[in-house]
């Protein structure tokens, strides 16, 4: 199924995942929000588990293996084009994760990938959503 003018919505998993007061982050290679740094993930594929799915993804994008932790939220995630149309609809299950081990590399999906310090995180092109969204996270589980 095309993942543009969808005819249902399409899972994915995204993964916050923190380490050394750092969060990891990617530069998003395909729409929606290309080029925007956000949180690495992806749509789950048939047959995948959601942990198998962010495991997966994170790995593809940043070269680093993670656990998920906790199950965050689950959101649909809908953008419509200028005449109404759904152009494209996630229902996205976002994920806490722990760093297992891993050096960051971006991918051909994530052309660039690092982990960023809390502190660093208004220097860097990321849709504010995404930032109030990573805020969110940390104050909630006592993280800054």
């Amino acid at each position: 199924m095309s993942r543009e003018y969808p005819s249902q919505p399409l899972p994915g998993v995204a993964a916050v995942t923190i380490h050394e007061s750092k969060v990891l982050l990617a530069v998003r290679g395909k729409p929606p929000s290309f080029g925007k740094w956000g949180i690495p993930g992806g749509v789950v594929e048939v047959g995948e588990t959601l942990d198998e799915a962010i495991k997966r993804e994170v790995f593809e994008e940043t070269n680093v293996r993670i656990e998920p932790v906790k199950l965050i939220t689950v959101f649909d995630a809908v953008n419509k084009d200028d005449d109404g149309r759904v152009h494209y609809h996630y229902i996205l299950f976002e994920y806490l994760c722990r760093y297992v081990s891993g050096e960051v590399h971006a991918s051909s999906d994530a052309p660039d990938a690092r982990w960023v310090a809390f502190d660093e995180l208004d220097s860097i092109d990321i849709m504010p959503s995404t930032r109030r969204f990573i805020d969110r996270v940390l104050k909630e589980n006592n993280l800054i």
